[in-house]
């Protein structure tokens, strides 16, 4: 009897631990699929690049010259600085629809 009880327990034990393991293994499986796959870190950000591109390039050759860069930047410029005192402060410049991407500066 109390040999037919031990080999009971064990087989419960060895079911539980089976049904445990494959709980969590169902689980594991479920976030590795809700969690996205990485992007290439270039592609993030191509179609902001590309929409700042249609906007700079004037003479729409696919390409951004110094001058068409610069004559974009001072317009922006001056549609911030509201006071038209020639210098952006921290107010004027948070208006700003341009955004630097931390992961690219200093690079």
């Amino acid at each position: 009897m109390v040999r037919r009880t031990n080999i009971v327990l064990v087989i419960l034990v060895i079911a539980a631990a089976v049904a445990t393991w494959a709980v969590l293994g169902t689980a594991v499986a479920q976030t590795k699929a809700a969690v996205p796959k990485p992007q290439d870190k270039l592609a993030l950000g191509e179609e902001e690049v590309r929409q700042l591109l249609l906007l700079i390039d004037t003479n729409k050759n696919g390409k951004i010259s110094k001058q068409e860069w610069m004559k974009f930047m001072e317009a922006e410029f001056d549609r911030l600085d509201k006071d038209k005192k020639g210098e952006l402060d921290v107010r004027e410049l948070t208006q700003s629809k341009l955004r630097v991407s931390h992961a690219s500066v200093g690079r």
